[in-house]
């Protein structure tokens, strides 16, 4: 067996094309609509996560901010729960950590606001909270999912599936689905005010 870096770059995107080929991009389209129609009517989008999860969900805050629209119109109202570390260690320091997002979404967010969840299983109690919280509060809830999608999978109003036992792919795929609709959402917004 070859375990050269060479092979394993090779085997890894392999396995990254392999998914992009297979991807059902149904619900990506949802959500880049519920996006815009969000932007449009001056709502908000909550991203939350955990480990790499809350790292992407604060890079594609910025992404969401800043990376759309920003030469002609101001960029999205958009939250990365996950980005405020005072906010964070209060939270689970005082309540649990089961609950850092889901109080968090019960003061900031409104009825008709999305929120995308990201997570590799689907199965952390504090993303499970918060879909429950978004669904409670009458949210857009999202879940962009990899492995076989744990109990976010069916909590979530829409949830985009990775099938792939893999952690890192499976987040790759998070920062690729919200950089196809930071891109999109550039071009139509653009489109529109032509």
């Amino acid at each position: 067996m070859d375990n050269s870096v060479i092979n394993h770059c090779k085997t890894y995107a392999s396995n990254l094309i392999s998914v992009l080929e297979h991807q059902d991009w149904t619900n990506v389209e949802l959500l880049a609509n519920d996006i815009y129609r969000a932007w449009n009517e001056g709502r908000s989008l909550f991203l939350c996560g955990n480990g790499g999860s809350a790292g992407n969900a604060i890079h594609l805050a910025n992404d969401f901010l800043y990376g759309v629209g920003h030469e002609l119109v101001p960029g999205i109202k958009v939250e990365a729960l996950s980005a405020n570390a005072s906010v964070l260690t209060c939270l689970a320091n005082d309540v649990g950590y089961d609950e850092i997002y889901s109080i968090q979404l019960e003061a900031k967010a409104s009825s008709g606001d999305i929120l995308v969840i990201l997570s590799g299983s689907g199965n952390s109690p504090n993303v499970i909270r918060a879909l429950q919280k978004g669904n409670e509060l009458d949210m857009k809830t999202y879940a962009i999912l990899g492995y076989a999608g744990g109990v976010c999978l069916d909590t979530a109003k829409t949830s985009i599936h990775v099938p792939i036992d893999d952690m890192q792919i499976s987040e790759d795929m998070q920062l690729i689905v919200g950089h196809i609709c930071m891109q999109w959402l550039n071009q139509k917004r653009k489109e529109d005010l032509q």
